[in-house]
C-alpha cells in the first residue's frame, strides 16, 4: 500500500464532512426561504405590503447566506437551491406586479437565471388570484393590467426554448400560465360584460323614473 493513502483519505473524509454540514446548514436555509417567500405572497393578498416587503428583504438575506455558504464547496450541486430561489424570485414579482413597480433583476435577487425565469413565470400565474379580487371589487382596468403584465412575462418566457435539463422545467412553468392565462382573460370579459350590462339596466332604470 502506498505510503500516502492514509493522508488522502484522512484529507478527503475532511473535506466530505464539511460539503456535508454545508448541505445540511443549505437546507436549513432552503426551508426558510420558502416559508419567508410564501408569506410575503400571502400579505400581498392581503394588501398587507409593508408587511409583505419586510418578509421579502429577510428571504433576500436567507437566500445570500445560503449561496454563502456554498461558495467554499463548488463541487456541491446548487440545484436543490432553485426550488426555494424560485418562490423568492416568485414573491418578489407578485409584489412588483401588484403594486405597478419595475420587475426585480436576477443580479438584484442574485438567483440562479433559470431559477429567476421559473420564479417570474409562477409569479405570472400567482397574481391571478389578485386579478379575481379586483374584478370582484369592481376594478376592471386594474385586473386587466396585472392580466397584460401575465401576457407580456409568458410571450417573453416561451422564447427561452432550451432542454429541460437546462431550464428546470420552464417548458411545463409556462404551460400552465398559458391556462392561467387563458381563464383569467375569460374571467375578465365575463365581468366586464356584466358590469356594462349592469350600468345599462342603471342607465335605463334612471330614465324611466325621470319620464
Amino acid at each position: 500500500m502506498a505510503d500516502n493513502w492514509d493522508v488522502i483519505v484522512g484529507d478527503l473524509k475532511n473535506r466530505a464532512q464539511g460539503m456535508h454540514e454545508a448541505r445540511e446548514a443549505v437546507l436549513v436555509q432552503c426551508r426558510k426561504l420558502g416559508q419567508l417567500a410564501a408569506k410575503s405572497i400571502r400579505h400581498v393578498h392581503r394588501h398587507q405590503f409593508v408587511e409583505a416587503e419586510a418578509l421579502l428583504e429577510e428571504a433576500k438575506a436567507v437566500a445570500a447566506h445560503a449561496r454563502e455558504l456554498l461558495k467554499p464547496h463548488p463541487e456541491l450541486n446548487p440545484a436543490y437551491l432553485h426550488d426555494t430561489e424560485k418562490e423568492m424570485v416568485e414573491a418578489a414579482a407578485v409584489l412588483s406586479i401588484v403594486l405597478k413597480r419595475p420587475y426585480p433583476t436576477v443580479d438584484d435577487l442574485g438567483a440562479q437565471v433559470m431559477s429567476y425565469l421559473n420564479g417570474m413565470g409562477e409569479a405570472a400565474s400567482e397574481v391571478r388570484r389578485f386579478a379575481l379580487d379586483e374584478m370582484r371589487r369592481g376594478h376592471i382596468e386594474e385586473a386587466a393590467d396585472i392580466l397584460r403584465q401575465m401576457e407580456t412575462i409568458y410571450d417573453d418566457l416561451i422564447t427561452f426554448d432550451y432542454a429541460d435539463s437546462m431550464t428546470g422545467g420552464l417548458r411545463r412553468t409556462c404551460d400552465a400560465l398559458r391556462a392561467v392565462i387563458e381563464r383569467t382573460r375569460s374571467d375578465l370579459t365575463a365581468t366586464s360584460s356584466q358590469q356594462e350590462l349592469v350600468k345599462e339596466l342603471q342607465a335605463l332604470r334612471t330614465r324611466l323614473e325621470n319620464s
